[in-house]
């Protein structure tokens, strides 16, 4: 047919035919799906022969505009749909293998007997580690996977085994570290009392692990050794304690003597303090050297021994000092007996000790001032008792004078006595009848027996005097009646 027939479609020389459904410029085409694009040529011959071709063509540019967001619109669904299916089905365990919840379902059964035979910290730490693996690879499984629930519990199976584990792990750790601090002694209380708490905290999480738990073989092998050493370490700081406590109570008893001591004014209250320093001293010495407190009280032993030398010096001298004058009260109540028994060498003897004994109490003892307030009385009273002395031997001499003078050819011819009132001599009644009866026959054939008689009796009185001055003492000569024969009276 020929090119230049209008009835042919794909002519593009007709562009102006009306019967031409593709005309872009025919106002009875507005629903045409297709927009016509001319050629350069085509524009530019347009734009020569068309006076409108500034004026824009609003019929043909509206159809063009609604076309391109719908067809936009489809391509970006089908972009989403083909991408989203292709999101959708390719994480793990969705259409294909799932890797990981085969691997935790063989370390699941896997675990079982592994922790069943595990017999160190370290074993039981490696197997923690696979099941928190297993668990953290189980978290890839989306929530729209078929597989998602099943992941789900197994994940808090793993979980659960691996806290398990965990918290024997934790307890075997804690127990490490008390038996690493139980190598060296304790130098506290406090340090024991943390070693207590460490072995609690290993023995509680071990105590919970059930009898159908995989771990409770292992578990009970080690709570048998932690209590064991949790009971030690109990026992120990029960020791601990009594000790402290008698520590502490030596330390207030130590503070009690000090007040008594600064109180003491009497050999009882010294003693008292002694024993209480002893009391102190001897209960620290108790201490023993791996006690926690032996350092302290060895410190205190260093301050509280001197004291105690220091008192129990002063306790002794005070009970030497009432030693001292006690005696010095005993002797001068002695002497005291022998004065009322007229033993004036005795008495004037105790009475020279008693003073001496009082001298003796130290100057700085509770006793001192008492012992001076005796010297005086003490030295006065030795001092009438040798005077009494002095009398009491005058007296003997004067005896002894009289005994020669009233004997004569072992004839006693006088008798005698002494007194503070003088001497009295009294003839006997045989030297008597002697003198009377020279007095009545004075010139019988024994005259010269007669003028003995009276020889004698004069130096009798004679030699009476002299004793009498000798003895200080005023004399009365009585014949063997009571009369008066010869009397000497002193200064006279």
């Amino acid at each position: 047919s020929s090119p230049s027939s209008p009835s042919s479609p794909s002519s593009p020389s007709s562009p102006s035919s009306p019967s031409s459904p593709s005309s872009p410029s025919s106002p009875s085409s507005p629903s045409s799906s297709l927009t016509y694009f001319p050629s350069i040529d085509e524009a530019e011959e347009e734009e020569l022969f068309d006076p409108f071709a500034d004026v824009p063509n609003l019929s043909a540019a509206k159809p063009g505009f609604q076309v391109k967001p719908i067809l936009l619109g489809a391509a970006l669904l089908g972009i989403v749909v083909l991408g989203g299916s292709a999101y959708f089905l390719t994480p793990p365990c969705v259409m294909s293998e799932c890797k990981e919840m085969q691997n935790a379902e063989q370390l699941k059964t896997k675990s079982s007997q592994l922790m069943r035979r595990a017999k160190s910290e370290k074993e039981l730490v490696t197997i923690q580690q696979e099941l928190e693996t297993a668990s953290a690879a189980l978290n890839a499984i989306p929530g729209w996977s078929p597989r998602y629930q099943v992941s789900e519990e197994l994940k808090a199976s793993l979980s659960g085994r691996s806290e398990k584990i965990n918290q024997v792990v934790k307890a075997l750790q804690t127990a490490s570290l008390a038996t690493q601090k139980v190598q060296t002694p304790a130098s506290s209380l406090e340090e024991l009392q943390t070693r207590q708490h460490l072995w609690r905290q290993a023995i509680a999480p071990l105590e919970t692990i059930s009898s159908s738990s995989e771990l409770y073989g292992l578990v009970q092998g080690k709570l048998l050794n932690f209590r064991v050493r949790l009971h030690a370490v109990n026992q120990q700081i029960f020791i601990e304690e009594k000790w402290l406590k008698k520590l502490t109570a030596a330390k207030a008893v130590a503070v009690a003597a000090e007040k008594q001591e600064a109180n003491a004014k009497s050999l009882n209250d010294w003693q008292k303090v002694q024993s209480t320093w002893l009391v102190v001293v001897n209960a620290l010495n108790t201490i023993p050297q791996n006690s926690v407190g032996y350092q302290e009280a060895q410190k205190l032993l260093v301050d509280y021994k001197p004291k105690l030398v220091v008192v129990s010096d002063r306790a002794t001298k005070e009970r030497l000092a009432v030693q001292t004058y006690q005696q010095a009260l005993s002797t001068a109540k002695q002497a005291k007996a022998y004065e009322q028994q007229n033993q004036w060498q005795a008495a004037a003897t105790y009475w020279d000790q008693a003073l001496q004994t009082t001298k003796k109490v130290p100057e700085d003892s509770l006793y001192y001032t008492q012992a001076q307030s005796l010297i005086e009385p003490y030295s006065t009273a030795l001092k009438q008792a040798q005077e009494k002395l002095q009398v009491v031997s005058s007296f003997q001499q004067t005896r002894t004078d009289l005994d020669k003078t009233c004997i004569n050819n072992g004839i006693r011819i006088c008798t005698f006595s002494i007194d503070n009132a003088g001497i009295i001599v009294r003839l006997t009644p045989e030297y008597d009848q002697i003198r009377q009866n020279n007095l009545a026959n004075p010139y019988s054939e024994n005259s010269d027996t007669a003028v003995d008689i009276t020889n004698h009796l004069q130096s009798l009185r004679e030699a009476l005097g002299v004793i009498g001055d000798n003895a200080n003492l005023s004399l009365f000569l009585y014949d063997s009646q009571g009369q008066v024969i010869y009397t000497r009276t002193l200064g006279g």
